[in-house]
């Protein structure tokens, strides 16, 4: 009756921005004998409800007919909505079904569905779309052996690259963090032919300013590459050399939170002072809250090494975000944006100013946010948050992807996974879609390769992961996951991560073990040469950069989809079972060209391993020349964008081209009349 991931029902699809008209559609059974239908929308923000009545509009068919009306949101936020009916039966309440893509009559208390609305002036960076991140843990990739100056004395140095990280507890059972490799920002800029290798378009750094642990999340001076790291100048040549190979450098802001042993609160001692911890006149006084100065203060998950910082506090948001201020100070010297930890404990306006900072000192900065769940429903400290919505983050790491990935290979339905792809692409902005941190790992995980082929962690202390490691029966079948993994990865709307040493084999449950040092000299050279095949395929097919996402099919074990736009297409299907499907490919399908995987028979027959993959690829859609019907809807202008760049790029018919170009212009001109647009 309705389906909100169709174009015969929502027009747009998907999140819209603010005065955009959209279309809804529902059709009824003529048995119903249906005399009235009702659209109820609710805007979150103030639980305000609208009415609308739906007007008949025609037959489906012999036996079912279409109700119709147009909804324009007003303001930015989240709507939600169902659909009343009048049918013999009497008043009927027409809500979400179970996986999104069907609807039934429930009672009272159905599920609703979501509509996004973001500001329609709300853009994002172009740069990072159609490419590959990178992340590294800076003290674990890369030592370029480089005298280092002016480090603290209390810095445990391991003597071999090759060492285990220390793990057991110390003193007062307490890990202190202190234990370094000497990887180094000098290292990394030797290995930027490496990560050009990988197709790596965008490095992500955690955290490089000084800090007293080899995380450094416990922030000791924001106006300070780590001494181990380097200096500003190593900082400021990474980035050149790596913007001579189009790679981008984005960096990590740990701002809700310093550390106890910083320049600002000083509970050591460290530093001359006075810290707040010191003294009610220290300039970073207000910045802290005191519960009963000075040892009874809010921290970060109540770990007292990590202080919060007043977010609200006028100093302490000028120094970040003010004209001088850290954001800035950093895209001066070369990077190109920031990787917020802990979004959602940021307040919103802090994470505006942020953005509006970062932007003004480049337009082309991005914002990315640590958002564990889905970043458009998530409530925290009493609000919805509103992340996508125009002033706050460009993107965020999209967890819900890598939960989905690795639970599809490990045993979860296919349909699941489906779902969870199409809710987040349903909801997210596009512009923030092609722009998501696809990961399947980072450092607050496990490692992919432990995850898909070793025991489930459960909870195990530290000391049961030290002994893990991979058989090699085990580990030959984490290998063939993760390929299939990563192909998913690689493939899905947005941008993928990549965990640095994933590409080399790397194993390991929780910190510290997920963080050893890449292993150069050991990689698994048959792992590392799928992933630079994987790099290349992002570089060779625009439709990865900008284009469609269509299910095919996705139930049991087996999972197939494509990416499409007027230049190229891909299908993907992966066979998570542990033995062999049998599928029939759609008919346009059947002559396609095979990157890799088994051959289908002349029917479209493909016979897919178990755990097997098949890539298929199309150079241009089928048919003499393109039609509005393949083209997506505009739904804002980063859409019209969109199409125009894949008209440009076609090949067809001239004439078709500029009657296509003048349909474009026509929205152009008309798209501050909602009606007119429309």
């Amino acid at each position: 009756m309705f389906n909100s991931r169709s174009l015969s029902y929502r027009s747009p699809m998907g999140a819209v921005g603010d005065h955009q008209p959209v279309h809804f559609r529902v059709t009824m059974p003529r048995d119903l004998r249906v005399s009235a239908v009702r659209l109820l929308v609710l805007r979150d923000r103030d639980q305000f409800l609208s009415t609308l009545d739906l007007f008949w509009c025609g037959m489906n068919g012999e036996n079912f007919e279409w109700w119709e009306c147009h909804f324009i949101p007003q303001e930015e936020g989240l709507y939600f909505y169902h659909f009343e009916v009048n049918t013999w039966r009497g008043w009927q309440d027409l809500y979400r079904g179970t996986d999104g893509e069907d609807s039934a009559f429930h009672g009272p208390i159905g599920r609703l569905w979501q509509l996004t609305v973001f500001e329609h002036t709300h853009r994002t960076p172009d740069w990072l779309s159609g490419g590959v991140m990178y992340q590294i843990f800076p003290d674990r990739f890369f030592s370029s052996g480089k005298e280092k100056f002016n480090v603290p004395s209390d810095r445990m140095l391991h003597k071999k690259w090759d060492e285990e990280p220390i793990w057991q507890f110390g003193e007062k059972g307490i890990v202190k963090n202190n234990d370094y490799f000497g990887g180094d920002l000098s290292g990394i800029t030797q290995k930027l032919d490496y990560l050009k290798g990988l197709g790596v378009t965008c490095i992500y750094l955690n955290p490089i300013f000084e800090a007293h642990s080899n995380h450094r999340y416990n922030t000791a001076n924001y106006e300070k590459i780590d001494p181990l790291l380097g200096d500003e100048e190593d900082f400021r040549s990474l980035c050149r050399e790596a913007k001579k190979l189009g790679i981008h450098v984005i960096v990590d802001g740990v701002f809700n939170h310093t550390g106890s042993d910083s320049i600002y609160f000083n509970r050591e001692g460290r530093y001359p002072g006075p810290g707040a911890y010191q003294s009610k006149d220290s300039p970073y006084y207000s910045w802290y809250c005191f519960q009963n100065w000075p040892s009874n203060y809010e921290c970060w998950w109540n770990f007292n090494t990590l202080p919060d910082v007043n977010g609200e506090n006028p100093d302490y948001r000028n120094y970040i975000t003010g004209k001088d201020g850290i954001i800035r100070k950093w895209i001066r010297a070369g990077a190109s944006g920031w990787r917020l930890d802990v979004a959602d404990e940021l307040p919103d306006d802090f994470l505006a100013d942020i953005r509006k900072a970062a932007r003004e000192e480049n337009p082309d900065a991005i914002i990315l946010g640590e958002v564990w769940e889905d970043a458009t429903t998530k409530y925290a400290y009493g609000k919805r948050r509103q992340y996508l919505l125009g002033n706050q983050l460009d993107s965020v790491m999209n967890y819900p992807f890598r939960d989905a990935i690795l639970g599809f290979l490990t045993g979860e339905d296919a349909a699941q996974i489906m779902e969870s792809i199409t809710e987040i692409l349903e909801n997210y902005p596009p512009q923030t879609i092609r722009i998501l941190m696809n990961h399947i790992g980072t450092h607050d995980t496990e490692r992919a390769l432990s995850v898909l082929g070793g025991e489930p962690l459960n909870g195990r202390d530290r000391k049961w992961q030290s002994e893990q490691k991979l058989s090699d029966e085990q580990r030959a079948h984490a290998v063939g996951r993760l390929k299939a993994a990563s192909l998913i990865q690689y493939t899905l709307p947005g941008v993928p991560c990549l965990y640095y040493g994933d590409e080399a084999g790397m194993e390991g449950y929780r910190d510290p073990f997920n963080r050893r040092v890449y292993p150069w000299g050991n990689e698994d050279a048959d792992l590392l040469e799928w992933y630079r095949g994987l790099g290349s395929l992002r570089k060779e097919f625009s439709c990865l950069k900008k284009g469609d996402f269509q299910p095919i099919h996705a139930s049991g074990h087996l999972l197939i989809y494509t990416r499409s736009n007027l230049r190229d297409q891909l299908l993907v299907a992966v066979n998570a079972a542990d033995s062999e499907e049998t599928f029939y490919l759609p008919d346009d399908w059947r002559t396609a060209q095979v990157e890799f995987g088994p051959e289908p028979d002349r029917n479209g027959g493909v016979a897919l391993e178990a755990e097997g993959m098949l890539l298929l690829s199309r150079r241009k859609i089928s048919g003499a020349t393109p039609s509005l019907e393949k083209l997506p809807v505009p739904s804002s202008d980063e859409t019209i964008e969109s199409i125009k760049d894949q008209i440009l790029e076609s090949e067809e018919k001239p004439v078709i081209k500029e009657q296509l170009m003048d349909f474009l212009k026509k929205i152009d001109v008309e798209k501050s009349d909602p009606e007119k647009s429309t």
